[in-house]
This record gives C-alpha cells, sequence and structure tokens, in this order.
C-alpha cells in the first residue's frame, strides 16, 4: 500500500450449482491464494454461493439456508486476515429475496450490497426470483449478525483515506444510470462488480469497452468478476471473464474459459489527483449513503502492473505508427493555420541535420501540402559553424533536396568570431558564452530571413528540452511558432522512423535513416576528427529516463520517491539506482532553474496530455524554490 499502490483480484472459482457447502471451501481456496500473493480486495462473480443458473431452486428454502450456512463457513474462514472478500449469494429480507454483494473481513460481514437493476429480458429472467434494492439503506441478518444492507454504503478504509469501495452487481453496469456514478460522485474511487455474463459473439469486447469506459467515466478503479465454469449450460455458458480497469486503462484481465484470476495493483494516488485535478469531477456529496469504516495493515505492494518506460510511446507497431501519423497530422494542421492566418510568404527553419529539425520539416512539408502549396515556399537554412560535421552539413542539405524546399547556407562562422571580438569573448574558451553565441547568431540569420521573405520563422526544440531548459534563450529557445513543443525526444525518433518506413524516395529514406544513427548534439563545440565531440545526453542525462520522469512528475504530480521507485520498475537493469537517483535529482534541479524560459514561449499546437505552455497546461512562477523535491530525490 506504499505509494498509493492497492493489491487487488478479480477471480472465478469453479463452482458446482446448488452445492454451497463445496463453493464455500472454493472460495476459502480463492481466499487463501489471494492472501498468499499478498491481495487486499478480492471480488467473486455474481451469486458465486449457490450458482446463479439455480433457476426456480432459488425459492426453495433449502437453499437460501444452504447459502447462509455457506457465508458463515467464508466469514469464519476470514478470520485472521484483513483481506476484503466479496462474495454473493442469493439473501432474505422481509419477504423478499435479493440479489446481493456481501462484503467479509477477518470473521465479519461489513456489508450487504443488494442489485439495482434486474434483468428480464432475452435469456435473463431475474424477476421471477429477486426483487430490487430498495431506496433506502437498513440492515439484514446474516445468522446472529445485522448487517448493513443497502445500494448506497461506501467502505472506507481509516488507514488509506483514498480507498472507498462500493459495488454494484452485473445489470448494474449496463443500465443507463448506472449505480456507480452516484457511487463515485459520493467518494468511492473503487467500484467492485461481482458478475455472471454469458458469453455470446462479440460480447467479451463489448464488456471490455464498457468496463474500461466506466473507469474513465468515473476516475475509478473498476474490478469485474465474471462467472464461469460450474454454471449451467443448458442454454448459455460463462467465461469467467474477469477485468481489471483504472481510469481507462485495462491493468488485468483473464482469458476467456479458464476460471482464472486477475490480479494486480491500482494506484489510488493516481486516481485521487486526477479527480482533484479536473474540475468537472464534482466533490464528494453526501447523497444519503452509509459510510462503513474498515482497518488495513500498511505494507509495502510488490510491483506487478505494467508501467510502460516509454510513456509517450504506445506498446504495439500499430498503435505506435497510428499515433505517429495523428501528431505529424495536428502539427501540420496547426502550422497551416498559423501561416494562412499571417498571410505568410515563407516558412524559414533552421535545419541542423539533427531529429528535431527533421521532425519540423516534416510536418511544414505537410502544411504546405495542406495549403496547396508548393514545397518551394520552405526556407531550410543551414548555418554551419565551429561544431558543424560534414555528415549534419550533407544530411541537412540531402533532406531539404529530397523534399524540394527552397536550401540556402549561411557560414556564420566570421559573424560569430567578429561577434567575439565585439564583447571580448576569448575564442579558445568553451565555456557557455562560446556556445550560446553560435544559438543566438543562428536564430538572428533566420529571423532576419523570414523578414526578407515575408515569412514565419518556424520553431523546433521539444517538449524534453523545454522541460530541461536545454536551449539558448532568444536563440533557439525563440521562434515564431514551435511546431515541436509538446512532442517529447523520445517519441521524436519515432516520428522520423515512421516517416521513413512510408516514405517511396529511396534517398529521403536512407537519409532519415542517418539522421536517426546520429547523437543527438547541439554541435556547438569543435568537432573531434569530423566527429561530434558534444553528446547531450552525456551532459543532461538519457532522454528515456528524463521524459519518464517529465511524464510522472508533470501529468500525475507524483512525488520524487514515487517516480524512482516507478523508475526503478520499470526499467530493470537498464539503469543503476544510482543513475536514476542522478539524473532524477538533476531533472528536478533544471525543471525548476529553467521555468523562466518556459514563461515566454512561442505559440505551439498541444498534441498531447503534457505541455509545458505557460497559455495552457503549466503555470509555474518562475522564482518557485525546489528544495523539497531534491531534498526528497537526494534522500532516496
Amino acid at each position: 500500500m506504499k505509494d498509493g499502490f492497492l493489491k487487488v483480484a478479480a477471480s472465478t472459482p469453479s463452482i458446482r450449482l446448488a452445492d454451497c457447502a463445496y463453493n464455500a471451501k472454493q472460495i476459502l481456496g480463492c481466499m487463501e491464494e489471494a492472501r498468499r500473493n499478498g491481495v487486499k480486495l478480492m471480488v467473486l462473480p455474481e451469486l458465486c454461493v449457490t450458482g446463479y443458473t439455480c433457476g426456480d431452486l432459488f425459492l426453495q428454502s433449502t437453499l437460501l439456508e444452504q447459502a447462509q450456512a455457506a457465508l458463515e463457513r467464508v466469514r469464519t474462514g476470514s478470520r485472521g486476515s484483513d483481506l476484503i472478500c466479496v462474495a454473493s449469494a442469493p439473501l432474505k429480507k422481509e419477504n423478499k429475496l435479493y440479489n446481493c454483494a456481501v462484503f467479509i473481513q477477518n470473521g465479519k460481514y461489513l456489508s450487504v450490497i443488494p442489485k439495482t437493476y434486474l434483468p428480464n429480458y432475452g435469456e435473463f429472467y431475474e424477476q421471477r426470483w429477486f426483487s430490487s434494492a430498495p431506496a433506502e439503506n437498513s440492515a439484514i441478518r446474516i445468522g446472529e449478525e445485522l448487517v448493513p444492507f443497502g445500494s448506497r454504503i461506501l467502505l472506507c478504509c481509516e488507514e488509506m483515506p483514498e480507498l472507498c469501495i462500493a459495488a454494484e452487481i452485473c445489470e448494474d453496469l449496463w443500465a443507463a444510470d448506472p449505480p456507480s456514478t452516484a457511487h463515485a460522485v459520493a467518494g468511492a474511487t473503487v467500484i467492485v462488480n461481482p458478475s455472471c455474463s454469458d458469453e455470446t459473439i462479440g460480447k467479451a469486447q463489448y464488456r471490455r469497452n464498457l468496463v474500461c469506459a466506466q473507469s474513465a467515466r468515473l476516475c475509478c478503479a473498476y474490478l469485474y468478476a465474471d462467472a464461469g465454469d460450474g454454471e449451467s449450460t443448458t442454454d448459455m455458458v460463462f467465461a469467467g471473464h474477469n477485468l481489471i480497469c483504472e481510469n481507462g486503462t485495462l491493468l488485468a484481465e483473464t482469458q476467456l474459459f479458464q476460471n482464472g484470476t486477475a490480479t494486480t495493483e491500482i494506484d489510488l494516488d493516481r486516481l485521487s489527483f486526477e479527480r482533484q485535478r479536473m474540475t468537472s469531477f464534482p466533490a464528494a456529496r453526501d447523497g444519503g449513503y452509509l459510510k462503513i469504516p474498515f482497518s488495513l495493515r500498511l505494507s509495502p505492494t510488490q510491483l506487478t502492473r505494467p508501467v510502460n518506460p516509454y510513456p509517450f510511446i504506445p506498446s504495439s507497431d500499430d498503435d505506435r505508427r497510428e499515433r505517429c501519423e495523428e501528431i505529424l497530422s495536428m502539427q501540420a494542421a496547426g502550422l497551416a493555420r498559423r501561416l494562412e492566418h499571417t498571410h505568410a510568404k515563407t516558412a524559414v527553419v533552421g535545419l541542423s541535420g539533427g531529429l528535431d529539425s527533421t521532425l519540423a520539416l516534416l510536418v511544414m512539408v505537410r502544411a504546405m501540402k495542406k495549403l496547396e502549396r508548393p514545397a518551394g515556399d520552405i526556407l531550410a537554412v543551414t548555418m554551419p559553424c565551429f561544431g558543424t560535421t560534414s555528415r549534419t552539413k550533407s544530411n541537412a542539405q540531402r533532406l531539404a533536396e529530397a523534399y524540394g524546399v527552397t536550401f540556402r547556407q549561411v557560414d556564420i562562422t566570421a559573424a560569430v568570431e567578429q561577434h567575439f571580438q565585439d564583447i571580448g569573448q576569448d575564442p579558445q574558451k568553451l565555456d557557455v558564452t562560446y556556445e550560446n553565441c553560435q544559438a543566438r547568431e543562428r536564430t538572428q540569420v533566420l529571423m532576419d530571413l523570414a523578414n526578407q521573405s515575408g515569412g514565419l520563422v518556424i520553431g523546433t526544440g521539444d517538449l524534453s528540452e523545454l522541460a530541461l531548459g536545454w536551449a539558448t534563450y532568444n536563440g533557439d529557445h525563440m521562434s515564431m511558432y514551435g511546431v515541436n513543443a509538446s512532442v517529447p525526444k523520445t517519441l521524436i525518433r519515432h516520428m522520423v522512423s515512421y516517416e521513413a518506413s512510408i516514405t517511396e524516395n529511396e534517398t529521403l529514406r536512407r537519409t532519415l535513416e542517418d539522421i536517426l544513427a546520429t547523437p543527438v548534439s547541439p554541435e556547438l563545440l569543435p568537432a573531434a576528427n569530423g566527429e561530434i565531440s558534444q553528446k547531450t545526453e552525456d551532459l543532461v542525462g538519457p532522454y528515456a529516463l528524463h521524459d519518464f520522469f517529465l511524464y510522472y512528475a508533470v501529468r500525475w504530480a507524483f512525488p520524487p520517491a514515487k517516480i524512482y521507485r516507478l523508475a526503478r520498475y520499470a526499467f530493470g537493469e537498464l539503469y543503476a539506482p544510482d543513475e536514476i537517483k542522478k539524473w532524477l535529482t538533476s531533472f528536478y534541479r533544471r525543471f525548476f532553474a529553467q521555468q523562466f524560459k518556459r514563461s515566454c514561449l512561442p505559440d505551439g499546437p498541444k498534441v498531447g496530455s503534457v505541455t509545458l505552455s505557460p497559455r495552457g497546461d503549466w503555470r509555474m512562477p518562475s522564482d518557485a524554490c525546489a528544495d523539497a523535491w531534491l531534498e526528497e530525490a537526494q534522500s532516496l
């Protein structure tokens, strides 16, 4: 439960219809396995104590008495454990029978939640036996105990306030107004659903989409346990399709017809932050809910949930290609609108032969096509100086030629040397002034060429560089429209690779592949034997780590300790713990110190959920103190 993680499970035991004693034994077996795996909350299928397909046997007092006796065995067997088990059974109250989810923990019944919506169509006819949940909460007797009973009940963890559990049952989720909506508005962060959903063609995907979508709408975790082997196959089959979703993401599911257990960890801190961030999510309202406290022993949770080390990059090839095409289209649409609005005659870009300027050129070419304008309206300028290598220079020229854009070379060496003389800079002193003079001279050239040609300077800087402040203030930091401003470095590589994979121009493909193989560098220090001597990642750290830190620090507001833990888990042995700690500390130091550069960024299109535009998603004072974050990072 450290860092807000809670291990949960949705399990399908193999049952026997109407054999409650056998079913209780199977449930206890599931509970024992869950305890061994560190699970704190487990949900089982609808009516798993008796079986869902008992038909008119539900009207037999023998079955109902055996169901209560089985629940008592499960309750007794739960003693000594803080695992919360949600088992389901038919329970009678005041001459009415209800389809109920029963919360059991450490020898006690915590609550009983009756089903609200009873299907009575197609193959379902529950209204023949059951009554819908009453409007008001009350109590129900199970054995010698009076237990809270009703559809408006929340179970609230005393040690972990973010953990608030509610339940709905099967058809409740399919209804036009699912009870889980009111549960979440009342404060529930975890919804459990004991279900018995028969399997038909296409239903698994529909069910998956439904559970994921509901967890997204409610910013909650959703545990769905489905009936499987043991239910009657007279007219239906049941697949045991268990699902665990969190805020729209499917974390775990079982294979159909396997009677398995889906186990993972939900992140309650993440859910709490998302609700806090979204002003459209209402503050918790009472709504007549009964809140029942329960206790859990706080203990570390071993992670098994998927954590992508490259959170900006989809895992599958198809999704990755789709993402790249979508972002290129968004960038091009934004640039086309800006060119059209300003009546720009040209679009000017500094083409270095590196990844960022290459992506900017790809976007510019698409924008011109969208506007039905010739590629020649793009002016690509290469500006060699002290650190420029023949490799990047020739790649820039080949790239421009392949796209048919106007290409121009402006050697800035003499201008920078003159500037050194003007300000008294020793050309042998390879300091920040030596580097930034070149960057600012390049920007001046681009701005002036844009003035000459009636155009706009298109910025090439990316999201990762903005986060780290890896840009020269009023140098490459500035442009008239920054198309890459919300695209991280790790994703840019894939976008350029995608363009290489779809082009039919062999020269262009080879050029793009060579650009991909070129070390990332600003090329502001003299080359060594014709090769790049200044490699960015040697100086600021691996972009893979920094993009990971950026995603979780900005998108989810995780503290340094949690980000460090996730990074160690996600990257495995790729980076040593001390290396992760070193660059995490560096990230926070740079992120806070360099905010002043982000406070005056040029316009640029937002393409993802993380952006640092001062006019949009990120508003931070330039003089904010980083001490608390740095102390936490350094103490890891």
